[in-house]
């Protein structure tokens, strides 16, 4: 089993309890939360930390990098430490034939030193190059700012137990042994020194709490604490002091944190979180901590490894990626990623209001090869030139649009996109709009997404082309807008060459609000301006309102999608007077109920009849008539029927039927657990076989999810007019996802 799957699989249930605090598609401007004096180890008291300060918002783009002892053998990947003890994995034998049998040779040796089968010496011994070594921390610092990255910082243990630093509590440290010198300091004066903020990353929660499962037990006291065998308690505490030690010495502006914190002992988990905020505070600076698991994301950054989510989503969020996709760490014949899948994935992941984290991997000697170089360049050639667009910048109220789907949580692949994908972001002040497009769209760019049905941009003052250098503008004509999108004449040819190009859209006011395609937009102000924030179908109480940067008792208009509708209440948790929305309202006080809404709900129109369309194959759902109960769901291509068109009513706990015009019956699993059992239709009897959990995907995209097996509604692929539809458990496949559109 690779590494990778190991970490899907030790990450997969945490992900999946992030996302479903991040992911309830709530999008807003936020406003800034102030900072407690004083922090108690309790969640009451570090929940009221700010996770994701205004400076982190700015930065956009760091770098890290996982370099220590497990790039020496420099084989399979930085989990060589655990695989090399688990018989039978090409780690294990590729150590049985370089090295010898892990019980003679153990993973220490590359500490220590020790010499191969062919008599090799071999340690983790990295010289400066002021001693006559190859490693130079202000040379990969450089490589840093020239890569536009804003805040950098080394792994400082990973999961094997070395520390980079000069350790009290660890003697397995980089100063003690290996190659004798502070890398946590030399790291954090030359990245201070270049005006970056500090990232530390520590990942050895996972040391002692199953990395080592497979390796011998250790009877030296030494080896015990290396090797995570110290016992629960012992343990928990080395954890903590390991932390302490790195936030007293290095002082970082980022404690980046990887997976399996959950299986550290909680108590242990408050005192860090209280030492480093209230340690902060005596810095006067204000920090960020991140998470995998184990923490609640109130007062820290959700962190989505290799991925993040298809939409926008808040709080504000983090991913951590690196150039290669088979190692985090440097190996032999190491495959990387290109230049346009990390800068495109980038600037999607910019638009849906997170940070990017890019790991590289240098050699052993402290060498970073020049195709790592190569790609952390061609970054900052894009943001040398663009980083108007970039560098703080937030999440415009729409992420993009275009054939290219990013995204959809951890442990998804960083994809180039096309000249017909375009990502939006807007300056703080909200008068101006970027439109980054991933290619060269040729003369002539629409903009789909800002078509006169969603937006009025009669205060739309210029359009103009970022030019090849900072602060140059190409003037463009006057666009024209139409119900097809904002057609904007651009050069007939690119002006020059790039990975993306920015347009950048001027407004004599607030950007215009914009209608959503799904769900509904909520703004404080009349007329649609103000802080904006951006719901999907769900529940929202007064706690969900302020996350999302609006507050209780703060909205003066509201935009629900066409088919879609708003319950607003007087009170908290859906109590007290509601008021239904179904249509536009751009003034609430015209209603009485300005300021008034204090939690709400966005659902479905019940009154509304909707196309129901799968992303793949672009076909309907179809009842086929006036059929017998248990009969088959199909798709068939539109053509306008009522045997093609569904109501969405809620019944309840967020489930809904789905009713189709023409014979009134319903969508049923039919109980069914196997993916791809089809999906039938029956007259309403209230089971949970015919309730359906609609889960907003991104865009205009949603999964249909069983009430009863959990199985989603599933197009089958490219299939022909008339093909059943099916159910399959949910993945990262399009064939699983589906548009509402009203009819």
């Amino acid at each position: 089993m690779s590494s990778s799957i190991n970490r899907r699989h030790f990450l997969a249930s945490a992900t999946s309890v992030a996302a479903a605090a991040v992911a309830g598609g709530v999008f807003g401007a936020g406003t800034a939360q102030a900072a407690p004096s004083t922090y108690t180890p309790d969640w009451n008291s570090v929940d009221q930390h700010p996770p994701a300060p205004e400076w982190f918002q700015d930065a956009k783009f760091g770098i890290y990098f996982h370099w220590g002892v497990f790039s020496v053998p420099a084989f399979g990947n930085e989990w060589y430490p655990r695989n090399m003890y688990r018989a039978g994995d090409a780690a294990n034998q590729h150590h049985i034939a370089t090295y010898g049998q892990p019980s003679a040779w153990p993973y220490h040796n590359f500490i220590n030193g020790a010499q191969d089968l062919a008599g090799n010496f071999v340690k983790f011994a990295p010289k400066l190059k002021s001693a006559g070594g190859k490693f130079d921390p202000d040379e990969w610092v450089q490589l840093f700012v020239d890569a536009g990255a804003r805040f950098a910082g080394p792994v400082a243990e990973h999961h094997d137990g070395f520390s980079m630093w000069d350790s009290q509590v660890n003697e397995w440290n980089s100063v003690k042994k290996g190659p004798g010198l502070d890398l946590l300091k030399l790291f954090s004066t030359a990245i201070r020194a270049k005006g970056l903020k500090l990232l530390v990353a520590m990942h050895h929660a996972y040391n002692f709490t199953g990395f080592y499962e497979s390796a011998p037990a250790q009877t030296d006291p030494s080896l015990k604490k290396l090797y995570g065998q110290l016992g629960p308690a012992a343990e928990n505490q080395l954890w903590f002091d390991k932390l302490k030690e790195v936030i007293d010495r290095a002082q970082p502006d980022i404690l980046w944190q990887d997976f399996n914190l959950d299986a550290v002992d909680e108590q242990q988990r408050l005192n860090f979180l209280a030492y480093y905020y209230n340690q902060a505070n005596s810095w006067g600076r204000e920090v960020v901590a991140t998470y995998k698991d184990g923490m609640n994301g109130k007062g820290e950054v959700f962190d989505y490894e290799r991925g993040g989510p298809a939409d926008l989503t808040t709080p504000y969020w983090l991913t951590d990626d690196s150039i290669s996709s088979s190692s985090w760490c440097y190996t032999q014949g190491i495959g990387y990623y290109s230049i346009q899948q990390m800068l495109h994935s980038f600037i999607d992941r910019v638009s849906k209001n997170g940070n990017v984290l890019l790991n590289i991997a240098p050699m052993a000697d402290g060498t970073i090869p020049q195709a790592q170089k190569d790609i952390l360049l061609g970054i900052g050639d894009h943001l040398k030139r663009f980083g108007e667009s970039v560098y703080a910048t937030r999440a415009w109220t729409a992420y993009g649009e275009g054939p290219t789907k990013m995204g959809g949580g951890s442990f998804t692949t960083p994809h180039a996109g096309t000249p017909q994908d375009i990502r939006f972001t807007r300056n703080k002040a909200n008068n101006v709009l970027y439109a980054t497009v991933l290619g060269w769209p040729g003369s002539s760019l629409t903009i789909k997404t800002l078509s006169s049905d969603r937006i009025n941009l009669s205060s739309l003052t210029s359009v103009k082309l970022l030019g090849s250098t900072a602060g140059t503008y190409i003037d463009l004509p006057a666009p024209t807008q139409t119900s097809s999108g904002l057609t904007v004449t651009l050069p007939s040819s690119a002006p020059y060459g790039a990975g993306a190009y920015v347009l950048k859209l001027s407004f004599s006011g607030t950007i215009p609000g914009l209608r959503p395609l799904a769900g509904a937009v909520a703004f404080t102000d009349v007329n649609y301006t103000g802080r904006a924030g951006v719901f999907s179908v769900g529940d929202y109480t007064a706690a969900d309102l302020s996350a999302s940067g609006l507050g209780a008792g703060t909205l003066s208009s509201l935009r629900p999608a066409p088919g879609y509708q708003v319950i607003g209440y007087s009170g908290d948790n859906f109590t007290g007077t509601s008021w239904t929305f179904t249509t536009e309202n751009p003034d609430l006080r015209v209603t009485g109920n300005n300021d008034q809404i204090t939690s709400l709900r966005v659902q479905f129109n019940s009154a509304t009849h909707f196309r129901i369309t799968n992303a793949t194959n672009g076909l309907a759902l179809d009842s086929g008539g006036d059929v017998a109960s248990g009969a088959n769901l199909k798709q068939w291509t539109w053509d306008g029927s009522s045997n093609l068109q569904w109501r969405a009513e809620a019944v309840g706990g967020g489930y809904y039927r789905l009713v189709n015009r023409t014979n009134g019956m319903v969508a049923d699993s039919w109980g069914a657990t196997d993916n791809g059992s089809p999906a039938r239709q029956a007259p309403w009897n209230g089971g949970t076989n015919q309730q359906w959990k609609i889960v907003h995907r991104g865009g205009d995209r949603f999964s249909i999810a069983n009430r009863t097996t959990g199985l989603v509604l599933d197009g089958g692929g490219d299939v022909s007019s008339g093909s059943v539809t099916k159910q399959w458990t949910y993945g990262s496949s399009t064939n699983l996802l589906w548009s509402f559109t009203a009819v």
